[in-house]
């Protein structure tokens, strides 16, 4: 039989937010003290197609023990991801860097909010360890948003971009990059280290972002992206939303026209899933139907590639989905210097 982990009701990491453990309302406080003032909300019975095995197999445990050894924070962890048996299965991981603590409070995001500590000047050569360790084809670096900084962090983005190419030459890699909201000069930073492909999530639809995203703004993400292609026209841009918050079909559907005409080469769509009852609520569960409904759509508008299903994070099948990717640029444009790594 199947293991089926919960993660509308519980955490993977030990007795957080598994409401049967004494230990849980105080460690949600501590993890989201922001959030202890917000009315409780009801927790949906999930439907059979949210369904993940509970990590625990040798590679699984072989994928922590080299982040535990490298003492890294992963997003698969902090998020909560549902993904991360199958990932760490595979040795994929998404490192998460400048700390575990953020400074905004996204109504969907289980992420600890807080002061950040200072940066790990020693951080971008552990990572760059750990992916040689790993053996990594190709890497996910994403990092909780450093408004404190200057530059948000994109300096440091850029460093480990670069102790990744050294000590793997061989690696692809990805970033999940916050806003860089009123940072002038960092995205140039960012963007001069050359990642193969350049993520910024957009969340959710315009209309939400007051109660999904409130220290965000929708066309400042959707210009950041734009920018990016005109920086670099070779590096991939890629983007992601959830859905069951609420929006409407058509509001999702005017967002990947706004990807499309910002370039957008990517886009993921998966299901929201909240963390805890002071989360924003999930008004209902998209059909998987729906799912390949949006799918087609957004092939449809231009995509290079579309990952819709309710399970869809941005990093899930990362790797696998950048051959892909390649793939589809080379088929629409022939080989050439855009058709790099």
């Amino acid at each position: 039989m199947a293991l089926v982990l919960d993660l509308l009701n519980r955490d993977p990491r030990p007795n957080a937010g598994n409401p049967k453990s004494e230990a849980a309302p105080a460690q949600a406080e501590l993890r989201h003290p922001e959030k202890q003032k917000r009315p409780e909300n009801p927790i949906l019975r999930k439907p059979d197609w949210i369904r993940v095995k509970a990590p625990g197999s040798p590679k699984w445990a072989e994928t922590q023990k080299i982040v535990k050894a490298e003492k890294l924070v992963t997003v698969c962890e902090e998020a909560g991801c549902p993904n991360i048996g199958e990932c760490w299965e595979k040795k994929h991981a998404t490192f998460m860097i400048m700390g575990d603590t953020c400074t905004r409070a996204c109504a969907f995001c289980n992420v600890k909010t807080g002061v950040p500590q200072a940066l790990d000047p020693l951080e971008p050569a552990k990572v760059a360890q750990a992916v040689a360790k790993l053996g990594l084809e190709h890497v996910v670096i994403t990092s909780v948003d450093r408004d404190d900084l200057k530059d948000g962090g994109a300096e440091h983005f850029a460093r480990v971009i670069r102790a990744i190419r050294k000590a793997s030459p061989g690696t692809t890699i990805e970033i999940l990059t916050p806003d860089f909201l009123r940072k002038p000069g960092a995205l140039e930073v960012v963007v001069a280290a050359k990642p193969d492909v350049f993520n910024h999530n957009l969340e959710t639809v315009p209309g939400k972002y007051l109660t999904v995203r409130p220290g965000a703004r929708y066309f400042h993400s959707l210009r950041l992206l734009q920018r990016v292609k005109e920086l670099d026209p070779t590096i991939f841009t890629k983007s992601g939303i959830m859905v069951g918050l609420g929006e409407e079909r058509n509001e999702i559907l005017q967002l990947m026209d706004d990807l499309r005409s910002a370039d957008v080469d990517f886009i993921t769509i998966g299901q929201y899933l909240a963390p805890s009852r002071k989360h924003h609520a999930v008004i209902r569960f998209v059909t998987p139907e729906e799912f390949k409904g949006f799918e087609a759509i957004a092939y449809v508008k231009g995509f290079l590639m579309v990952s819709s299903t309710p399970l869809t994070r941005s990093s899930h099948h990362a790797g696998e989905d950048f051959a892909r990717l390649r793939a589809a640029r080379e088929a629409k444009v022939g080989s050439g210097p855009a058709s790099r790594g």
